[in-house]
């Protein structure tokens, strides 16, 4: 007999070098370097190259990265037109997913094997992830694309070619220690996807359109959206407390509290809960952030004990929210960030591949003989 475990929990899929989680203590690393400190002191281009590379890069190498992100950033014509033809009431992840299987036809299909080219797919992908996004929310919205800028960094440009308007530099910052908060995770569902699809040495945007796909989940990117919603209906710090009642007693689940890996707080969630001192001094408060902090501290009053605790959906989505980014697009950032960490897995995937082929645990019938159709039950049920 083969053990069956639900959703794989604990079972290792693979062996990887890229990042690490102690979920008792809180803790996430980046090949070694605790997210705090890479939060504090580096920046999305930086960490890109870490989890590529392995290591921090000198000034030169940095300088060679950015370089090549940045003037990977621009799209196609044809890309172009495509997303101009999309429903505008498509949800953005679908069409993200889909904007990332067109650029598949248009890179080069050179295979992967030889390093070199895998690299520049990787720079390429990553470089035009946040540009598909922002030229799919202008399409939507009837306004024209704004072309990307090789001259800002990757969180300024964003936020430039959502608004058409250079971000100041605190909303720069901020949206980039996002970026960074969210770029790896382990073996999450979505890199499990990218890298399933990249054992069958699938072309790397098959791999990343799979991971976009797993991404806009509810239980896994989506969450981020569903917590500002649920914040709305909770609707003032008053009534959190009856709210969290109701939920427990109909056994509901609560969107942002709790993680598969995390028993403690969510070190991401702490570090995004910090960043809202600065932006609510300049930007205003939030009544929702307000709702959240007291919904945290009843949560765990009654419910820590269980080890569930706020994980990085439960702040990321008011942080966006302040920026003045729509909610729809949460998850679509989660992508633009966490694609330097699929790149990162898919790199590793190929260096020592193995065409994932899990087994399963039957549970069906055996051995049923085949009946002719002269002889089968042709009672039809009436009504």
């Amino acid at each position: 007999m083969i053990d069956y475990v639900p959703g794989l929990a604990k079972v290792p899929a693979a062996e990887s070098s890229i990042s690490f989680i102690n979920g008792e203590e809180g803790i996430l690393e980046y090949r070694g370097i605790r997210i705090e400190e890479l939060a504090e002191h580096s920046n999305f281009e930086e960490v890109t190259y870490l989890l590529l590379d392995g290591e921090l890069p000198n000034e030169t190498e940095l300088e060679e990265l950015t370089h090549k992100i940045s003037n990977a950033r621009s799209l196609s014509p044809s890309m172009k037109s495509l997303i101009a033809h999309f429903p505008t009431d498509a949800h953005p992840m679908a069409a993200l997913q889909t904007c990332v299987s067109a650029m598949g036809m248009e890179m080069e299909r050179s295979g992967v094997q030889d390093e070199s080219v895998r690299r520049h797919h990787a720079i390429e992908i990553i470089g035009k992830m946040p540009t598909m996004v922002a030229a799919c929310h202008r399409a939507r919205t009837g306004k024209k694309i704004v072309d990307p800028d090789p001259s800002l960094t990757r969180s300024a440009d964003f936020l430039r070619m959502i608004n058409d308007e250079i971000p100041d530099e605190l909303s720069t910052k901020v949206m980039d220690v996002s970026l960074v908060l969210h770029a790896d995770h382990t073996m999450n569902a979505s890199t499990f996807a990218a890298r399933v699809t990249a054992s069958t040495e699938s072309e790397p945007a098959a791999a990343i359109a799979a991971a976009v796909g797993s991404l806009s989940g509810p239980l896994h990117g989506g969450a981020n959206e569903r917590v500002l919603f649920m914040l709305d209906e909770v609707g003032s710090i008053e009534a959190v407390s009856e709210w969290f009642d109701g939920k427990m007693e109909r056994k509901e689940k609560i969107m942002g509290l709790g993680h598969r890996v995390y028993k403690t707080k969510d070190p991401r969630a702490t570090i995004l809960q910090g960043l809202k001192t600065a932006l609510f001094e300049k930007h205003g408060a939030s009544p929702l952030y307000e709702i959240a902090v007291e919904l945290e501290r009843i949560a765990k009053e009654r419910i820590g004990h269980r080890g569930i605790y706020p994980n990085v959906d439960f702040y990321s989505g008011i942080v966006y929210n302040k920026l003045g980014i729509p909610t729809d697009l949460f998850t679509p950032i989660f992508a633009i960030s966490r694609v330097s960490g699929w790149m990162a897995h898919w790199l590793e995937q190929m260096k020592d591949n193995r065409l994932f082929r899990p087994t399963q645990v039957y549970t069906g019938r055996r051995e049923v003989p085949y009946v002719p159709m002269k002889d089968r039950d042709k009672t039809v049920a009436t009504s």
